[in-house]
């Protein structure tokens, strides 16, 4: 079959580069309409009951994670100039465009009664921004006694205050976000360079927003890398200016492809499939490095150009075919996590290396045609003094030094063993940022002033219409039980809820005193309802807490970035609490949020690690049968691929490395890299054995000269090519990029020391001659 193919390819070359250059052109057109996703990037599936829950309170209250704040201590905050200067910046930013609501010192209401019309109506604190000290002052006597705002707005402790800005949903998940969080922060800097002071920025809109520019930034970054890398490294090899180009142009065809294919599927640049351009120039060029090579030796054997690379097509193309197909099993295993995020990455990597393979089994051979012979100075490298070195000495090894090398895999298996005990799996929102970066230090200014600002709710259903003020208000002093009980955790902010307002709204019936912010009795709360009626006034700001048929409402919180083990004790504690104070055969009670969804996301990739490993394994094993009938020879072979990845986990766990979305994705991507080197060698010493006919012995020594120096070239390359990545300023995205170097590396070692070592046991266990001749 592989003669047939090698025939077409050559003889129907012009033909087969109009069909490349036409669907280049097509892919690079639609390459040119992809976009970045300005959406919240979803982990957790659509059937999954945590994911489920928080779509249902998104569907009843909308978007939670909608909120910006911008944050600012300062003991003189209520001096007359700054605090015109604090209100004007509030009222520039209510004025953006794409700028729901904005609450801040300069927009505060209080509550009157309005006995003539029966009901509460909201009055301005400040009907005109203050011009003398005095009238700050005054302003400030009447904040402070509005507790409703105390550790929402206002930390009179610490004299820390907030601007909170609320984002159109529409803007939230587009591209004007990241033009509308430009415009406030431009605003917002004006003023601290005016005062000289350092102002804060925190929430989800923020926060998502600086991740997606550092995401757009780092994809170009990685882009140049991933070329020049590769260029340096092929220059170093080949010494030929036209090889080295035409194997990174050919690549970045394939990179045309890959983008386009996004598009094609309707996907978006996201945090993982902005890594796939540069995933795919590293793992595509050791394509061009084993088929280069095979041409050239071939062409030391025999000087015939044509006959080269009919040989180089035919004795690389299948071995190069389940190379790339177990790279793509690595990636494509990701579909079965049902994680859209994930499904997304997975598909297109796996399709692109196909595609990539079959442009450099196309290309190459078209291309090289056309050019002239190499001089003999290009071809010294395949003498490769220092590698013939190693090469030789790996041999000795083998055939001579067998048990010394299965001493030192069971030595490194057990050490990595017990680092794997030390693995912690733990994510935090912010996590993957340097601990120095502004969006980390800022977000623990409001944990230590606020408690937080990442989204957490709390959803009740009374389960009928009127439920939260049926039976004499049950429910609200339920909420009052609850939210006491919560106060008592300080990685929770204050609340807002209808026990909130109803506390806000009887301070008002009662005249305005501070003293009587509190959830009064039933007659005292029966004497509100009058108040209350319709959706006038400040019932309208109530009715935003409860659906339609007030039978369900939300209690929400803002909470500290504590982790994904930390939640996890938070959600033990808190549930008996809940289910202690709502019977759960009378309210159903759901804990959600934009970062509880989040935080929960890891154990669920965590799980999903095992699965896709175990499917990767099963795929890439079913791949070995293509080689080999023998069960001893594909489960052996699996050793030096999964031995890697144990000494992997074992440095993550010895180093306190996470897992996390990014370093989770090692496992199963390396595992696919890694079987390729499996495959070189399996393919060379299949051939040698029973084409050729030769020993065991000599078939290993044959497959580790003919392979071995694309296989090292093949290392480096996919060493310092995934080691760009450590350039990264998410961590998460720098320790993939260690940690699959270093896996790698490994790989190598154990591909061209434990496999033939490996296959020398398995043929002296047969009775076969391992004697080296």
């Amino acid at each position: 079959m592989w003669n047939k193919i090698a025939t077409y390819i050559i003889r129907y070359r012009l033909a087969w580069v109009a069909i490349v250059l036409i669907t280049t052109v097509f892919m690079a057109f639609e390459a040119s309409k992809i976009e970045l996703s300005y959406n919240f990037a979803r982990i957790l599936p659509s059937n999954d009951p945590v994911e489920k829950e928080y779509q249902d309170f998104r569907k009843l209250f909308g978007e939670d994670g909608s909120v910006m704040v911008i944050g600012w201590q300062d003991p003189q905050l209520f001096e007359v100039n700054k605090f015109r200067d604090w209100c004007k910046l509030s009222q520039e930013i209510k004025a953006t465009q794409g700028i729901k609501n904005v609450l801040s010192l300069a927009n505060v209401n209080k509550i009157v009664r309005n006995d003539s019309l029966s009901r509460f109506d909201f009055a301005p604190v400040i009907k005109q921004i203050p011009s003398t000290q005095a009238e700050a002052d005054s302003i400030k006597k009447e904040i402070v006694n509005l507790p409703f705002y105390e550790g929402l707005i206002l930390n009179s402790k610490s004299s820390a205050t907030l601007i909170i800005v609320t984002f159109n949903d529409k803007e939230l998940n587009s591209k004007r976000r990241l033009t509308i969080v430009g415009d406030i922060e431009a605003l917002a800097e004006k003023f601290a360079q005016k005062y000289e002071t350092d102002l804060h920025y925190s929430g989800m809109p923020y926060i998502r927003t600086i991740n997606m520019k550092k995401i757009s930034h780092e994809m170009e970054l990685f882009m140049g890398l991933a070329v020049f890398v590769t260029l340096l490294i092929l220059w170093a090899f080949f010494r030929s200016l036209r090889l080295t180009i035409l194997s990174i142009v050919v690549v970045l065809i394939g990179v045309v492809f890959s983008v386009g294919i996004l598009h094609l599927f309707d996907y978006k640049i996201t945090a993982l499939t902005g890594l796939i351009p540069p995933l795919l120039i590293v793992i595509g060029v050791p394509n061009c490095v084993f088929l280069i090579n095979k041409y050239q030796s071939e062409l030391v054997a025999h000087s015939n150009k044509d006959e080269a690379l009919k040989e180089m097509i035919r004795q690389i193309g299948l071995s190069t075919f389940l190379a790339n197909m177990t790279t793509a099993i690595g990636f494509g295993v990701f579909y079965f996590t049902n994680s859209i995020l994930l499904v997304e990455f997975g598909v297109v990597a796996a399709i692109s290396v196909m595609v990539t393979y079959v442009l450099c089994l196309v290309l190459l051979p078209i291309t090289l045609h056309y050019m002239s012979i190499p001089k003999a100075r290009h071809l010294k490298h395949l003498e490769g003094k220092w590698a013939m070195g190693f090469l030789r000495k790996i041999n000795f090894l083998v055939h001579h030094r067998r048990k010394e090398i299965y001493i030192a895999m069971v030595v490194m298996i057990i050490v990595s063993a017990f680092g794997m005990t030390k693995i912690k799996t733990i994510g935090y929102v912010v996590d993957d940022l340097p601990k120095k970066d502004v969006v980390y230090t800022d977000l623990r200014f409001f944990e230590k002033n606020f408690n937080g600002v990442l989204p957490f709710e709390v959803m009740i259903n009374t389960k009928q219409p009127n439920g939260i003020f049926a039976d004499q208000a049950e429910a609200l002093y339920k909420i009052r039980s609850f939210q006491n009980e919560m106060a008592k955790f300080p990685e929770f902010s204050k609340p807002l809820s209808v026990a909130e307002a109803s506390r806000f709204l009887y301070q008002a019936y009662r005249g305005g005193d501070s003293k009587y912010y509190a959830l009064p009795g039933v007659l005292e709360l029966n004497k509100l309802t009058n108040y209350v009626q319709g959706k006038q006034g400040a019932t309208k700001q109530i009715n935003a807490f409860l659906n339609d048929d007030k039978s369900v409402t939300r209690v929400s919180f803002q909470m500290a970035d504590v982790g994904s083990e930390r939640i996890k004790v938070l959600m033990q504690q808190i549930r008996p609490k809940v289910d202690s104070i709502f019977n759960p055969s009378k309210y159903k009670v759901s804990l959600t949020g934009h970062s509880l969804v989040f935080l929960k996301s890891n154990d669920y990739l965590l799980s999903n690690l095992y699965e896709s490993l175990a499917i990767a394994i099963g795929l890439i094993a079913i791949v070995g049968m293509v080689l080999f009938r023998s069960v001893p020879i594909i489960l052996l072979s699996k050793l030096p691929c999964l031995i890697p990845l144990a000494l992997t986990a074992g440095i993550m766990g010895y180093f306190d490395i996470y897992f996390k979305p990014t370093t989770i994705l090692i496992f199963s991507i390396t595992f696919g890299i890694a079987s390729d080197g499996t495959v070189y060698f399996l393919t060379r010493y299949r051939e040698e054995l029973y084409k050729n006919g030769l020993s065991p012995s000599n078939a290993v020594t044959r497959s580790l000269y003919g392979t071995g120096l694309s296989m090292i070239y093949t290392a480096v390359i996919l060493f310092c090519g995934f080691s760009i990545f450590s350039a990264s300023s998410f961590g998460g995205t720098a320790a993939m990029g260690v940690m699959v170097s270093i896996t790698l590396l490994v790989a190598m070692c154990t591909n061209l020391i434990l496999l033939p070592a490996l296959l020398l046991s398995i043929a002296k266990r047969q009775g076969k001659d391992v004697k080296p001749s």
